[in-house]
């Protein structure tokens, strides 16, 4: 019952950890999935936004699948410990939710078709947890890069929060919060499932759809 409390509570920013002023590991440059660079800046007329639903392993399989999704990476963000490490995320020490990188093609997709796909695959509605993860590090997430993404993610949300109250479930949990600083996992992280097909995905999903009109 103490590792439930310590881990579903966000750490104060005066309580967190203190990291370190440089990563202490390398990053691959590339994704391996898509043959893309995973740790550059989004291309000029490309678009960038962060997502949490979970595990990262397996939300990070689910986005590099879209179409019209550039390249993806997973890391940490929303939290404050600086140039963290996965071990000490798992502490809920840090205040970052595991995230993943989506850099995007606006010309071949839109963010309200990626929206469709971030509120399906998770369940928004669980707080610091996903199914039995459970932890801060876990809880549902978007960090947007323009106020446009802001207002579609608020309006997704409103749509979709009746929807599947109607169906049993509480309110959305969901952080809605500007990006700051994306802090890469390390290299065995990055696209994970791509390297252990039978690793692990969580599988907490609603299975209620999106409003399909809406999109």
């Amino acid at each position: 019952m103490s590792f439930f409390k310590r881990n579903t509570a966000l750490v104060e920013p005066a309580a967190a950890l203190p990291g370190r002023s440089e990563p202490a590991y390398s990053v691959p440059a590339d994704n391996i999935v898509l043959g893309t660079p995973q740790t550059a800046p989004a291309p000029e007329g490309y678009a960038e936004v962060w997502f949490g639903t979970g595990c990262f392993w397996g939300t990070e399989e689910i986005f590099w699948q879209q179409p019209g999704v550039y390249t993806t990476a997973v890391g940490y963000a929303g939290g404050y410990t600086p140039n963290p490490s996965y071990e000490e995320v798992c502490t809920g020490g840090t205040g970052h939710t595991e995230a993943v990188r989506v850099v995007y093609d606006p010309t071949q997709t839109t963010f309200t078709a990626l929206l469709k796909v971030f509120w399906e695959t998770h369940d928004p509605t669980q707080g610091m947890r996903q199914g039995n993860d459970l932890g801060s590090q876990y809880r549902s997430a978007v960090y947007y890069t323009t106020d446009e993404q802001r207002q579609e993610v608020e309006r997704t949300r409103d749509l979709y929060a009746p929807v599947i109250a109607a169906r049993g479930y509480d309110a959305i949990t969901t952080e809605i919060a500007p990006a700051s600083t994306f802090y890469y996992a390390e290299a065995y992280h990055q696209q994970y499932l791509a390297k252990n097909p039978n690793g692990y995905r969580c599988h907490s999903n609603t299975g209620v759809p999106f409003p399909a009109d809406e999109i």
